[in-house]
């Protein structure tokens, strides 16, 4: 961090390198320096450093940040909560280190999740939505996707400027996110050795399993993709990735990259262990569980013609593709749907990464009770067994997102369908018509009847 007159302070950089901050995730990391940013572009302008703030600047800062008229890009409560956070961690490490006497940010003692005492910032919003959620049905993904990533036209056939070169990667992805519900750095960080397989007798759906240290919560967890999605995920590894690396080899690339770790072999089955040597011929070996975003960007392997990357994903130039840069992937889709569907249609679809994780949790909870309520023919009697047993879909697609609490999926991620009776709305499913899923219809009457689904006619009219 540079202050506007280009100085460097010496406390902040001991605070982004020598303190619980380097141990946070690099998206939190990320949004918590641009949070620093504002807060202090904020106390210069009062001629004050950082370090130098008081509880009034802080309580001015917040009705700057969030109510006032002269600020154009107010903030809302959940976004005004995280900033809160990130000044509260910086304060806390200055005050115990004593760079400041007292820290800005008032705390006050609450009960927390498991009933211990545990100190939060005084000033949070009360009226804080966690997120500003939006959904997709499966049609309009397919939608979104077509268009926006493999350069369809209004008629449905590839557009006559459209180029391609990353669209069987940027398309495996999008639907591995819509598939088995993983957040952005989880999918994005995938190894190719941790990319579930087709199996020779078949399935539907095919386990993968998400490492420790990529997770949000900290915790591994198992995920599930439909097999349509791996045989995507297969085809681009075996085409356009391997294109990449083919060029990136010849040009000797990965030769000239200052940290590389060649993998040797991955032994163990319940603890998977990657064996690696670097450049300077250290031998060690890293727990796959263990491995870090930037940690697994380093690992090679020796292929037919020299160096390959074990990182899924790769950039035109061979290397890894760095989790953030998914969001541009996804805003270029969408900027083409609105560009091309725009005068057709009167709410083009648009899709985030995140929200590919929203539309899933809808669509394996609607499909759920589906199963529960009508292949099964279960009696109330038998769900309730059968909740005993093995939850209710609540229950399984809480599993599934790696939700600590339930009221998570179902306040937020689950908002459309949290009060509806599910059994009302699938008692008169229509007979699905010929190049229809069976579920289209049921999820264009939820879309009708929930605000913030996106969903799209066979007319490509807006519904």
């Amino acid at each position: 961090m540079l202050a506007p007159d280009y100085r460097v302070d010496e406390l902040l950089s001991e605070y982004l390198c020598r303190s619980s901050f380097v141990h946070l995730g690099d998206e939190t990391k990320r949004n918590y320096t641009s949070d620093y940013r504002v807060f202090f572009d904020f106390l210069w302008d009062r001629g004050k450093v950082w370090n130098e703030a008081s509880a009034d600047d802080l309580f001015d800062f917040h009705d700057w940040r969030v109510r006032s008229p002269r600020n154009p890009d107010r903030v809302g409560g959940a976004k005004w909560n995280r900033e809160l956070a990130a000044f509260a961690r910086l304060y806390d490490w200055a005050q115990r280190r004593d760079y400041v006497m007292t820290s800005p940010v008032l705390m006050r003692s609450v009960t927390g999740r498991y009933g211990e005492t545990v100190s939060v910032p005084a000033g949070r919003a009360k009226n804080a939505r966690a997120s500003n959620v939006h959904w997709l049905t499966p049609r309009a993904f397919r939608r979104w996707v077509d268009v926006g990533l493999r350069g369809h036209a209004a008629q449905g056939w590839p557009g006559e400027d459209w180029v391609g070169r990353l669209e069987a990667r940027n398309v495996a992805y999008a639907e591995l996110l819509f598939s088995s519900g993983v957040r952005l750095a989880e999918g994005a960080s995938l190894l190719t050795v941790e990319v579930p397989k087709v199996a020779l007798e078949g399935g539907r759906y095919y386990p993968g399993r998400l490492a420790r240290a990529v997770t949000k919560s900290k915790r591994p967890r198992t995920f599930y993709v439909a097999a349509p999605v791996v045989g995507g995920i297969e085809s681009y590894v075996e085409s356009s990735r391997a294109a990449v690396i083919r060029r990136a080899q010849a040009k000797g690339r990965y030769e000239q990259l200052p940290d590389v770790r060649l993998v040797s072999g991955i032994t163990g089955h319940r603890r998977r262990i990657v064996h690696w040597r670097d450049q300077d011929g250290v031998v060690g070996q890293t727990a796959l569980d263990e491995a870090t975003v930037s940690e697994r960007t380093t690992f090679y392997i020796e292929g037919p013609d020299g160096l390959e990357p074990l990182w899924l994903w790769l950039n035109e130039q061979g290397l890894p593709f760095r989790p953030a840069s998914w969001e541009n992937v996804f805003r270029a889709a969408s900027d083409r749907c609105q560009q091309v569907l725009g005068p057709i249609m009167a709410e083009p679809p648009f899709c985030t990464p995140h929200m590919c994780r929203h539309s899933f949790a809808l669509f394996m909870l609607v499909v759920l009770n589906h199963v529960m309520d009508q292949r099964m023919g279960l009696t109330p009697a038998e769900r309730r067994d059968f909740r005993l047993l093995y939850g209710d879909p609540w229950q399984m697609v809480q599993d599934l997102l790696g939700h600590a609490q339930r009221e998570t999926t179902r306040g937020i991620y689950l908002e459309p369908v949290a009060d509806l009776q599910l059994r009302s709305l699938l008692a008169d499913v229509p007979v699905p018509e010929a190049g229809r899923m069976p579920m289209d219809a049921v999820f264009a009457r939820l879309a009708g009847e929930a605000e913030g689904i996106q969903d799209v006619d066979d007319r490509l009219g807006a519904a």
